[in-house]
């Protein structure tokens, strides 16, 4: 799927829910479902700068696509992860660097986070295109 597709996806499926709390308990499954780093990498250069919870990200390329795992020692940050998670991984580098995040202004994501959990969205999204452009910059060479 493109990552336009995934964002569609997620546009639609919070649609269906009417309040933010509905809305934040899907958030909170969704990052039941999240692809988990190893354990082993949960390391201090993991560290998503400017989070306030602690978040963790780790990605490789696989076949010329980017994989992303990742984990949170909070719930509502774990899930905010697992849905940028969905959309960029397993993308090409080019594909994240050129995405258009407008999706998450469109489910009300920003609007209805406190200010630090908006910074660290940011900074998740940030820290997803850095990778993105280690990895182009590798395929390139």
């Amino acid at each position: 799927m493109t990552i336009e597709a995934i964002q569609e996806e997620l546009i639609d499926e919070f649609t269906m829910f009417e309040d933010w709390m509905q809305k934040y308990e899907y958030m909170i499954e969704l990052g039941k479902t999240l692809p988990l780093i190893d354990p082993s990498l949960k390391t201090e250069d993991k560290l998503i700068k400017g989070c306030q919870s602690k978040v963790w990200l780790h990605s490789e390329l696989k076949d010329g696509k980017i994989e992303f795992t990742a984990d949170s020692d909070a719930i509502i940050t774990k899930g905010i992860v697992a849905i940028l998670v969905r959309v960029f991984s397993k993308q090409s580098p080019e594909a994240i660097l050129t995405a258009d995040t407008s999706f998450i202004d469109e489910i009300g994501l920003k609007e209805h986070l406190s200010p630090t959990r908006a910074n660290g969205l940011v900074s998740m999204i940030k820290q997803m295109k850095l990778d993105a452009i280690a990895y182009q910059t590798q395929l390139n060479t």
